[in-house]
This record gives C-alpha cells, structure tokens and sequence, in this order.
C-alpha cells in the first residue's frame, strides 16, 4: 500500500516559457545569402592567416562590407538613394558571379532567363487597378528598382563575359539583350525612357568591344549582320557595331536585310 501511495513521476517535462523575440531582431535578405554562401571550413593543417588573406568570397570582403551597408539601410529604409540602390543590386551580382563563373561565362540560357525574370518583375511592379494611364510618373516609380536592376544585369553579366573572352557569347548576350530591352514599357514622360537608351549604349559598347577581338566565319558573320540591321530598327546606337561588322567581313556597301 505505501508502495501505491508513492508520488509518481512525471512523464513529460514542461519545458521553461522562452523569451519573445523582439519585432527588429530579423536577418535582412544579404545576411541570409551570407548564410546561403559562406566559405566551406579550412581542412586541417592550413594556415588560417593565409587562408583568411585569400578570402574573397562573400563571407570574406564582400561579405563586410555588404553587411554594413545591409545594416545602414534597415535602420534608415525610407532614405535609400539610387547610388545605393545600385551598389546593392552589383554586390548581389557580384555574389552570384564568385560562385559560379564558369557557369556564367558559358551558359548563355541562364542569362536570358535571368533578363527575362527581370523584365517579368518591371511589369509585375506597375500597378494595373486604378484610373488613368499605368505609364504615368507614379507606375514609373513603382517599376524603377526592377529597371535599374535589369540595366545592371545587362551591364555586369556583359563584362563577365567580356573579361572571360567569350566574344560571341558577348554578341549573343547583346543581342538578346536588346530584345528584351525593346519590350520594356513605355513610358509617358519623355525622360523617364532614358534609362532604355542607356541599356542600347551599353549593349553596343559591349558588342563592339567583342568584335574588336572577334572575327566570325562567313555564315555567323553574315547572321550576326542580319540581326545588327534587325536590332536597328529599336535604336541607331547599334550602327558603330554593324559599321566595324561590315568592315571586318570587308562589305564596301549597304548590307541588304533580305541577303541569304
């Protein structure tokens, strides 16, 4: 009986109530790619002063000075200038290119489908439920980030590849990326379509910058001009590129669009 009466043990433990978390303490969108791509751990035996000189990954350099600047903006998010907007945008750039830049330099589907996304993202920005024109100063300003970042995608991705020396990945890349800067919206205010002009003259510096170094066979040639007269018809920014394209394959007069 006094075996019965002894107190029983409890079968599960309450655990202790946790602190709440306070409303800041969040991770910002950079601190979860520093967590995504941090550096793998040094084997055995290296030496971690030499091995931390060499570390340009983003948890290394990139990594500190992003983080500071991360920091800077979640304390101040309404006063975000357009300077750094677009260090932001090239830093996020910059982190995808350290780690795959093989993957970059040669598979030039992947590029479409990032200027494609980011071409997705100008429009899903407008907004299309109210009154009057969604080309107005107001839808310009909604889809602004989304322009800036597919002008710094066409900018960075194309000096990737330039720096690689894939020179008719470079065209290529040019081109499409023109298409795809031709289909973006237009806007009621004049100036407010300048940003699509500074896409072209960086397309066409790129492209030129590639055929200085790049001479195709007859057939490619001879396709790549086609497209150039093509591309012309969007902005004359391309005309130095058809111009030194022509020279190369030693055409003396006007290239015809319907030449085969």
């Amino acid at each position: 009986m006094a075996a019965v009466c002894q107190q029983r043990r409890a079968l599960v433990e309450i655990p202790a109530p946790q602190p709440k978390i306070a409303a800041r303490m969040r991770r910002s969108y950079l601190e979860i790619l520093g967590a995504r791509f941090a550096p793998a751990p040094l084997p055995r035996g290296r030496n971690p002063k030499r091995a931390h000189s060499l570390d340009l990954s983003f948890g290394g350099v990139w990594g500190e000075r992003m983080e500071d600047q991360c920091g800077k903006m979640d304390e101040h998010p309404a006063q975000l200038s357009k300077q750094q907007l677009v260090q932001l945008i090239r830093a996020l750039i910059l982190v995808e290119q350290s780690q795959e830049p093989r993957l970059v330099a040669t598979d030039l589907k992947c590029l479409q489908e990032d200027l494609q996304l980011k071409k997705a993202n100008v429009y899903r920005s407008i907004p299309y439920s109210r009154f009057g024109s969604n080309r107005d100063a107001h839808c310009y300003r909604k889809a602004y980030p989304h322009l800036l970042a597919f002008k710094v995608s066409c900018q960075e991705w194309g000096q990737v590849l330039l720096r690689n020396k894939k020179w008719d990945a470079v065209l290529e890349h040019s081109l499409l990326a023109w298409r795809y800067t031709g289909e973006l919206p237009q806007w009621d205010t004049a100036h407010h379509n300048a940003l699509r002009g500074q896409c072209y003259g960086i397309l066409a510096a790129h492209g030129l910058a590639a055929l200085e170094h790049y001479r195709p066979e007859p057939r490619r040639g001879r396709e790549l001009l086609r497209r150039f007269k093509t591309a012309q018809l969007q902005s004359q920014l391309i005309v130095p590129c058809i111009e030194e394209l022509q020279r190369i394959m030693g055409y003396t007069e006007d290239f015809s669009m319907d030449m085969k």
